[in-house]
């Protein structure tokens, strides 16, 4: 058998518009041919049926996927009133159907308002959180109910953008673990009747916008360079953390992981900071009250394509 090809070490994020019926693996996977990339992964699932923003790292990028998924998000989602379904989105079989009471845009809009804020959130079972190590929709499909604890989440915005014929257009803006599909099950229920997800589209993800992502037919016509042009830093997610530039001995010092005590330092930014040699992007550290700064994470994108 002759030895597999390698691929490239691709350092950095793509934003991608991801398109309606494909998995976000899926997704990933198309892109990640396109650059041949020894190393993917996303940040943040978007089921079949939600299109939109899906921000996907390459190499040492992976590294900062688990910060990104802490990220909120926004999301533009049309609810159809009346008809509830076993999934919670047009992908189920309908289970429920009530009338829709009159509406006035006021009691839409005072019904809305009480979902804003810190509440619980009971996960649905077509989900992918595991329960003795099976995930959520597999034990429904198999036609079993467990119960789920419920899980604190955020709901910082929640505005109606339309409503006509039963049609309920909203822009969400929510934490981290919130399911729109609960949160419109939950908003028919209010409104006094039943719903579900009919269309769903994430516009934002923590500082990244819909508007800078790439469709993958944009990003099949271009070349390599254009394609490479398109990669975001590694460290683009982290611009909020403080920075800390390091001279030469104390930046050799950190890539061998050690703790090195900073002559000068911010003693108001305490915690987390990104580090920098120079132009080159090092990792994160943590900066303690003594002034010493620990390494944390690690990157390594020494004379490889970022």
């Amino acid at each position: 058998m002759g030895k597999r090809k390698s691929g490239l070490n691709i350092h950095g994020i793509i934003l991608l518009d991801k398109r309606l019926g494909v998995s976000s693996n899926k997704a990933l996977q198309e892109v990640r041919h396109l650059f041949n990339a020894n190393k993917a992964g996303h940040t943040g699932a978007l089921d079949p049926l939600a299109t939109g923003l899906l921000p996907l790292c390459f190499g040492e990028a992976t590294k900062v996927s688990g910060l990104m998924l802490d990220d909120d998000k926004r999301y533009h989602v049309t609810v159809r009133l009346g008809i509830m379904t076993d999934t919670g989105d047009a992908e189920g079989a309908v289970i429920k159907t009530l009338p829709v009471p009159a509406l006035s845009p006021e009691q839409i809009n005072g019904c809305l308002q009480a979902f804003i804020g810190e509440t619980e959130q009971v996960p649905p079972m077509y989900s992918a959180l595991k329960h003795n190590g099976k995930k959520l929709y597999e034990l429904a499909r198999a036609g079993e109910t467990i119960e789920r604890a419920p899980r604190r989440i955020v709901i910082s915005q929640l505005l109606m953008l339309a409503f006509n014929d039963g049609q309920l257009d909203l822009d969400v803006h929510c934490s981290k673990g919130t399911y729109i599909r609960s949160l419109a099950e939950d908003v028919g229920h209010a409104l006094g009747t039943c719903a579900t997800v009919t269309a769903l589209r994430r516009v934002q993800a923590g500082q990244f916008s819909l508007q800078e992502a790439y469709t993958l037919e944009q990003l099949q016509a271009m070349d390599s360079a254009t394609l490479n042009n398109c990669l975001l830093p590694v460290d683009s997610p982290l611009q909020k953390l403080p920075a800390v530039h390091l001279p030469d001995g104390a930046a050799a010092s950190i890539r061998y992981g050690q703790t090195i005590l900073l002559e000068a330092w911010d003693k108001n930014t305490l915690g987390s900071h990104r580090i920098y040699h120079h132009a080159d992007f090092l990792g994160l550290g943590e900066m303690s009250m003594d002034g010493k700064l620990a390494p944390k994470k690690l990157f390594n994108m020494n004379n490889e394509q970022r």
